[in-house]
């Protein structure tokens, strides 16, 4: 039986805060949304958003394949047919579904036009497929960002891919499927069973409350088609070398490799720097004249121009990445880590990539990148992206604006790790996977969390097991096998992974570096501040410690963060993560509100003490 519920915010339990009554907005906060309905909360950027121009940027700048002369794809965010279903049988194909959608923003979220969950559900859109999309013998590929959680899709009554797997992208060919001219009919069923199965969600619950926010189900991110050869790059990723003069550079290729060659030229401010070529199914070294390292003080990155050649038919892609190594060694007896070689403080906020319009996903590109650069403006120099993957923009974002970032994986139910199969052990480990192999190249990523505070972890040893699987996968980067391990049963702990990782709020905690681990504070702090009439309705404030006015945050958050700049140094600290740069639902401990309007601490003393604590806790 599928359950369809109409979403409304709730309220939190008030037994754990005191009361914050809820606060009328005025008309100008809540603006009715391109299909009429009311935003409960609406940002900047909620009204900017129409079916016409909704998310219209390539999604992929890792691997794109436009061109400035002829964009070579086409963007099918936009308006789709819907219906919540039973989840039984097959679809009825050539039949008009009685709702609109507006894609890719989730079916609970305010923009999408919905603003419901169901279990199960189905899209629809006819497409036109441009003539020159399949000139030349040249297949059509459509490609989904993700869908949560369970995903078939259709062309023309023909089955054309399954996923499963609500935070990773899929791609089909669906040449085979397409008829000979006319529109064509794409059908997606989705299974979204939200925290209802052991999968992974982070910190999505179908009766949110609390630290668990409204889910956000279906087509959460971009779709789009573009026109392909029969062999054609599926990923391409540049990982630097520990030497820090080039690049190691490997390629997925669809179809037939045989006799394929890659060739890759990188280029720095428009001027060739390095070049390299070989048999496509094997690593490239792609050798860098006179390096330029990538730092958040200095976020330089390479453009490269990628072609893989068979026969007459190529694949011309470009990409980008930059050039730096992460890592720990010992410095004046503590294990520390260093970035390019050299000790670095990881000073970070929580972000939890939460939107009050669009849940999961921001409503714009702009505002996708609001969060990012606004933490570089407090002067922090690392992101903690909490228990949720974001789409490929966001990290591109990060990689070019400089943040480094702690990349969480997104939590299974916690409460009942006892239930967790192994079915659901396998398809958790098949996810990490899949998540580790989607972003290891993006440059902004510098660590591993697999898990947070033993939310779905059914073992100790799961957390060693994980960090093995992920150091196999990706031995480039740290991992954190459990952050906030104080949280949770540590007899018979095993010592796994890079990182010793307390949560103390108000904290911070000043865990020491152990023999083979550095140290860190993944959570601390969660100054509590709610803005009337920038609030969740009906939310009550959370006991992290509450302060009664700006005043009292912006003293509270430099007395917080003095204490990792005066006692870190002596004790070898390499990082801390401060929850959080914005509200979430009913969480107010951001540094900003949740709908992006009110900057609640003074920027310039922000700053100020977080540019101290890195110096302090960093060496030039």
């Amino acid at each position: 039986m599928t359950r369809t519920t109409l979403l409304r915010p709730a309220p939190l339990a008030l037994a754990l805060a005191a009361v914050l009554a809820p606060f009328a907005a005025t008309a100008a906060d809540k603006p009715d949304t391109w299909s009429g309905k009311v935003a409960p909360l609406a940002t900047p950027w909620t009204a900017a958003v129409s079916p016409a121009n909704a998310l219209p940027e390539y999604p992929r700048p890792q691997l794109a394949r436009p061109s400035l002369d002829h964009p070579q794809w086409l963007s099918l965010n936009g308006l789709w047919e819907y219906a919540a279903t039973d989840g039984k049988g097959k679809p009825a194909f050539g039949q008009a579904l009685k709702e609109k959608v507006l894609v890719p923003y989730p079916i609970e979220s305010v923009l999408s036009g919905i603003q419901q969950h169901a279990d199960d559900m189905l899209y629809r859109r006819m497409v036109d497929v441009p003539a020159a999309f399949t000139a030349n013998g040249q297949h059509v590929q459509l490609n989904f960002g993700a869908v949560a959680q369970d995903a078939t899709v259709y062309v023309n009554g023909k089955e054309v891919a399954r996923h499963v797997g609500g935070y990773t992208s899929f791609s089909a060919d669906i040449t085979p499927a397409l008829k000979p001219q006319g529109p064509q009919e794409i059908v997606v069923a989705v299974h979204a069973p939200v925290d209802g199965a052991n999968v992974m969600v982070g910190k999505q619950r179908l009766k949110p409350e609390g630290i668990f926010y409204t889910p956000a189900s279906g087509i959460w991110q971009s779709v789009w088609i573009e026109p392909v050869p029969a062999t054609r790059l599926a990923q391409l990723d540049f990982m630097p070398a520990a030497s820090l003069d080039a690049f190691t550079v490997n390629a997925k290729v669809q179809g037939s490799a045989a006799g394929a060659t890659l060739h890759v030229t990188a280029y720095a401010d428009g001027k060739a720097v390095g070049e390299a070529s070989g048999p496509a199914g094997k690593p490239l070294k792609l050798a860098i004249t006179a390096p330029h390292l990538w730092s958040p003080q200095d976020p330089f990155l390479y453009t490269f121009k990628a072609s893989l050649a068979q026969g007459s038919q190529h694949d011309d892609v470009t990409s980008y990445a930059g050039l730096r190594t992460i890592g720990i060694k010992k410095v004046d007896g503590h294990n520390r880590i260093v970035l390019n070689g050299k000790p670095t403080f990881l000073l970070a906020t929580l972000d939890q990539g939460y939107w009050p319009d669009g849940i999961h996903t921001a409503p714009t590109d702009e505002a996708l990148k609001f969060d990012i650069q606004k933490t570089k403006d407090f002067g922090f120099n690392t992101i903690r992206k909490h228990i949720k993957v974001e789409p490929a923009r966001w990290y591109y974002w990060a990689d070019r604006i400089g943040l480094m970032v702690w990349q969480d994986m997104p939590a299974m139910p916690n409460g009942h790790n006892d239930k967790i199969s192994e079915a659901d052990k396998a398809g958790f480990r098949k996810d990490v996977t899949a998540i580790v192999e989607q972003l290891k190249g993006e440059t902004s990523i510098i660590g591993w969390i697999p898990f947070n505070e033993g939310w779905g972890q059914w073992s100790i040893a799961a957390g060693g097991e994980l960090a093995a699987q992920i150091k196999k996968l990706d031995g480039s980067r740290l991992v954190n096998a459990r952050s906030g391990y104080n949280c949770c049963d540590t007899k018979g702990d095993t010592h796994a992974g890079d990182m010793i990782d307390v949560h103390d709020y108000q904290g911070p905690g000043l865990p020491a570096p152990d023999a083979t681990r550095a140290s860190m504070d993944g959570e601390h702090g969660g100054l509590t501040l709610g803005v009337p009439g920038h609030v969740w309705p009906n939310t009550a404030i959370n006991p992290y410690g509450d302060v009664k006015d700006q005043a009292a945050l912006n003293d509270g958050y430099v007395a917080n963060t003095a204490v990792l700049r005066d006692k870190a140094p002596a004790i070898g600290v390499s990082g801390s993560v401060y929850t959080q740069i914005t509200d979430v639902e009913g969480e107010h401990n951001g540094l900003y509100t949740y709908d992006r309007k009110v900057e609640k601490v003074d920027e310039a003393r922000v700053r100020a003490i977080n540019e101290a604590t890195i110096k302090a806790n960093s060496q030039p």
